[in-house]
């Protein structure tokens, strides 16, 4: 097949993946809505099952386990240990995900939403690291795929942060912390989540129905109608510390290496492997610019033997890009700081944001040197044929 067949092929998919067709199994999206408790995740299921029902979704809800388990009697304090009460949480759970999403493949519906009260990674909140790694072990998975199975994560900021008078143990019969115990959770469960390609912190920095309408706004965002738009800001910034980085309890280091595939002009498709510590996912991402900072995204997890098949497909004009990506929550903004092996002088800062307007705060400790959104000199395609070599 020549360059121009495959360039083609690879257009009319991209036009099949914005549509469902007629007969096919539905598109299932599977996301995560967790947060630390009082959020106002109860609520919040209800204003998404309501919005997106009315788009044309099949909203499906899996509840939550940690409270069936504890209201019906299950509990750390019942069973011989807190490990054991979190090895069956953790079984009960993905078995209903399982059920949940093989349930939705032969569901009459062009679209199905799969709404996770919370998704596995929630329970490492509630465990140490030894306790965490020993369930990892007795599953037979990875941290990277425990986190990554999820197409994206949003979780609400407990109202024990920035709501204090709203924070109340009265609407759930298994909540019993205090505000500082609450907010110490909510943390705790934002740095499990954190180093998720898809992760959304909705604060309090509005009244609480505001806030709901962030939640759907982020969650449009993310699916779109009809595709998935982006909007990035990107600062070239001198080379971190990494020793800070590594101490921070919501970062997580990942491995990525990124292989540009043939395409037409206006498009870019790229492969991508990325994981840690021999644990990877792999994902193929299509992209077409709309302006400066906005850009359509098809996205879509790729098994290790269909990303095998789309290497045979690289750009032999292009070098695969290899970074090391650090994944840091600071004060409700996610950001991405990517390390590359070819500078110690320089590295480059992403911030996904819902509007073009939004405020960027950035942390004291990440030293900016300019904004490079706009330039094609340091985007990872134009890194992938010539690396930036100008003085910092």
């Amino acid at each position: 097949m020549s360059v121009d067949e495959r360039t083609n092929l690879r257009l009319k998919e991209t036009l099949k993946e914005t549509e469902a067709a007629a007969g096919a199994e539905p598109q299932v999206i599977r996301i995560v809505l967790t947060g630390g408790p009082c959020a106002g995740k109860t609520t919040a299921l209800s204003w998404i099952k309501n919005e997106f029902g009315r788009r044309g979704y099949r909203v499906l809800i899996v509840p939550e386990t940690a409270t069936e388990l504890l209201t019906g009697g299950v509990a750390p304090w019942t069973c011989s240990s807190n490990l054991q009460y979190q090895v069956f949480q953790m079984h009960l759970q993905l078995e209903k995900e399982r059920i949940f999403t093989e349930a939705s493949s032969g569901m009459k519906a062009d679209k199905v939403l799969i709404i996770c009260d919370r998704g596995a990674l929630d329970n490492k909140a509630y465990m140490d690291d030894q306790e965490f790694e020993i369930v990892l072990n007795k599953l037979g998975l990875s941290e990277v795929e425990l986190r990554d199975t999820y197409d994206a994560v949003f979780h609400l900021v407990t109202a024990a942060k920035g709501a204090e008078e709203a924070y109340t143990t009265s609407n759930n019969q298994a909540r019993t912390e205090t505000v500082e115990e609450a907010v110490r959770i909510d943390e705790r469960i934002v740095a499990a989540w954190t180093g998720h390609p898809h992760l959304r912190i909705i604060d309090n920095s509005t009244g609480f129905e505001a806030k709901l309408r962030r939640l759907l706004s982020e969650i449009t965002a993310f699916l779109g109608e009809p595709v998935s738009m982006q909007i990035q800001r990107k600062y070239l910034i001198r080379f971190p510390d990494l020793a800070w980085l590594e101490q921070q309890e919501s970062c997580k280091r990942v491995e990525i290496i990124q292989t540009y595939l043939y395409s037409a002009d206006d498009e870019e498709i790229r492969v991508r492997q990325r994981g840690v510590d021999g644990h990877f996912v792999y994902y193929e991402t299509k992209k077409r610019k709309i302006n400066g900072v906005k850009r359509y995204i098809i996205e879509r997890r790729l098994s290790y033997e269909e990303y095998l098949t789309c290497l045979l497909d690289a750009d032999v004009q292009r070098r695969p890009v290899r970074k090391t990506r650090y994944c840091l929550t600071w004060e409700n903004q996610y950001y991405e700081i990517d390390v590359y092996p070819f500078w110690k002088d320089r590295a480059v800062l992403e911030i996904e944001l819902q509007q073009e307007d939004q405020e960027i705060r950035i942390p004291d400790q990440l030293h900016v040197i300019r904004e490079i959104t706009d330039e094609d000199a340091y985007k990872n395609a134009a890194i992938s044929i010539k690396i930036p070599e100008e003085e910092i």
